[in-house]
């Protein structure tokens, strides 16, 4: 069972390397099940892989560049992984009517992910990115 614990986790950090540092749709097609769900989509965004990709793809990388992933703690549980992360980059994109500031951003983030056959099934996650905008604002 440790042996797939770990395996879980890997998914986890591969998603974080490669989907949410290096944008790569081949590694996001690869990782995320086609009936993949995120249950804390925002409002009016795709709940499925498509949201996944514009969140990224169309929000996250223009606005930032340098986006690096650390993950200070990682536990799996079943088929549950929960990782507790700062996304981090420089604001050099307008996004949400801000223009680019050049401050150094970070957004904590805590999410759980359900891997099944080695895939993203469902995810559910928190962030602090609406206070990093407010103060982007400042």
């Amino acid at each position: 069972m440790t042996n797939n614990l770990e395996a879980n986790k890997e998914v986890v950090r591969r998603f974080n390397r490669e989907v949410i540092e290096q944008c790569s749709r081949e590694a996001l097609d690869d990782i995320l099940r086609e009936d993949f769900i995120n249950h804390t989509a925002a409002p009016n965004v795709d709940k499925g892989k498509e949201g996944i990709w514009f969140t990224f793809h169309e929000i996250l990388h223009p606005m930032l560049s340098n986006i690096k992933v650390e993950i200070y703690e990682q536990v799996a549980e079943g088929d549950l992984v929960t990782t507790r992360k700062a996304i981090t980059g420089k604001h050099t994109g307008t996004t949400a009517d801000i223009p680019a500031t050049g401050k150094e951003v970070k957004i904590n983030v805590i999410d759980i992910v359900k891997i099944q056959d080695g895939k993203y099934a469902a995810h559910w996650g928190i962030n602090n990115l609406q206070a990093v905008l407010a103060e982007l604002k400042k």
